[in-house]
């Protein structure tokens, strides 16, 4: 079976949290599944390193600052590797550029183009776990590109649909997909499984549980997605086809 889960920056705000997540990952390999796993940069990593950024050069190049900001999900993903690996499963982190994810080269707003899954079928066949840095790619030109907030969700899903993975699970800070943020209204409905279309509208009204990127591609190309807790580990929501 192979599995393609996504750890956003809450999940891995710490160390213990970083381990948390590792274990977790590092079971599935001991069950025999192959787990590709893409992560987010830590916290709230990505706020801090525009804030100092803008502090340098308020106008700064789209590209530079692609090239800057990439760095906050390589490091979670070199981070992760290294939890893996000390708990005896072999794991390797790759950038979205190393991982064949390319992009249409449109700064700061990228779309994947296409996957080439070479180096990462390599790697799962040598038996590692395969760490990737989400939120970017690379173009034409050989950039770095990255592919807007909350794009790592949009590189697990796109991974999930090149490689054809058997499951494809988005970890955050909440349960599942409500009918309304839970932290505001505390009678707010869970949904156990939720259509394409009703996430994307839910997005467009301001939930922020996926990227609308992510639901679409996950949508053209029929990946079932689960949203669920990193903290808890219980079943979540599925978005898919039909309610």
């Amino acid at each position: 079976m192979l599995i393609v889960q996504k750890y956003g920056g809450t999940s891995l705000g710490d160390a213990g949290r970083i381990q948390k997540a590792a274990i977790r990952v590092a079971n599935l390999a001991r069950q025999g599944c192959n787990v590709v796993v893409v992560v987010s940069a830590q916290g709230e990593m990505t706020d801090e390193m525009i804030s100092k950024a803008l502090e340098l050069n308020a106008r700064g190049s789209a590209r530079e600052m692609d090239a800057y900001l990439a760095a906050g999900e390589q490091m979670s993903a070199g981070l992760m590797a290294m939890a893996i690996g000390a708990l005896g499963c072999p794991a390797v982190s790759l950038t979205g550029r190393q991982a064949g994810i390319h992009t249409d080269g449109v700064h700061g707003n990228a779309r994947i183009k296409n996957v080439d899954t070479t180096r990462i079928r390599r790697e799962l066949e040598a038996g590692k776990v395969v760490v990737v840095a989400g939120f970017q790619g690379v173009s034409d030109a050989d950039d770095v590109t990255t592919l807007g907030r909350g794009g790592s969700d949009t590189t697990a899903v796109a991974l999930a649909a090149y490689l054809k993975a058997d499951r494809c699970q988005i970890f955050t800070d909440v349960d599942g997909v409500y009918d309304r943020d839970p932290r505001k209204y505390p009678e707010a409905i869970r949904f156990g499984r939720i259509s394409y279309e009703k996430m994307l509208r839910l997005i467009e009204n301001g939930a922020q549980v996926l990227h609308d990127r992510s639901v679409e591609l996950a949508r053209d190309h029929g990946i079932a997605v689960e949203v669920l807790s990193a903290f808890t580990g219980l079943a979540g929501t599925i978005v898919c086809t039909q309610e």
